[in-house]
């Protein structure tokens, strides 16, 4: 299997405390700053690396955003963050949500390829875990095995990787997918992720909602 070939399953993961030791300062030729409402069409380009597959996932992106941050669009401007460039153009988002208004959590990482590597999406989730205050936590997100690079991040962070069936309306494909980030992971890497159960109250939440809100 080569990269582009991952397939799409889901993995979800939890940190119940954050890991002071992962947090780094953003390096001084960017600056961070929330999106601006003209900004929203950029956003829903932001997590698709080629114009293409935005294209594809526009409709998605769109329903997405109506469903998850409809009635809240100034708290979503807010709390959604760009890294940019010297130019001011954003090369890095992240924000922090209440899913359902229920719990915490981090949605829509991403740094763009060119500026992988840089450290930017380490301060970026440094400057958002530091928002988030003790009463917070536990803390969630959705990704996909694709991202094996941001879930070594993620575990940095004191991110454990979540076992269990159904969450909601999604199928929890940690058992298929711990396969796939052990094979593209460097060793040292895969056998720090840890596994945890995950707790009832957040299975009895997200089982009462038909949308995915995370």
């Amino acid at each position: 299997m080569k990269e582009e070939e991952i397939p799409d399953k889901n993995i979800f993961m939890m940190c119940e405390t954050l890991n002071r030791n992962a947090l780094i300062e953003l390096p001084a030729s960017y600056s961070i700053r929330s999106c601006r409402p003209d900004e929203l069409d950029l956003w829903k380009t932001m997590p698709f690396d080629d114009a293409d597959l935005a294209k594809e996932y526009e409709g998605f992106m769109s329903d997405y955003f109506t469903t998850t941050y409809g009635g809240k669009e100034e708290l979503f401007f807010a709390k959604t963050l760009f890294v940019c460039d010297q130019q001011d153009n954003p090369i890095a988002t992240c924000l922090s949500w209440k899913a359902y208004n229920e719990f915490n959590t981090i949605q829509w990482f991403k740094v763009l390829k060119a500026y992988e590597g840089q450290g930017i999406g380490r301060a970026l989730l440094s400057m958002i875990m530091q928002k988030l205050e003790l009463r917070d936590y536990p803390v969630y997100l959705h990704t996909q095995p694709s991202s094996f690079r941001a879930i070594k991040l993620y575990s940095d962070f004191g991110f454990s990787l979540l076992s269990g069936g159904n969450f909601g309306i999604r199928k929890n494909d940690l058992d298929e997918c711990l396969p796939i980030l052990e094979k593209f992971m460097p060793k040292e890497y895969f056998q720090k992720l840890r596994i945890t159960t995950a707790p009832q109250a957040f299975e009895d939440t997200v089982n009462q909602y038909d949308t995915n809100q995370f």
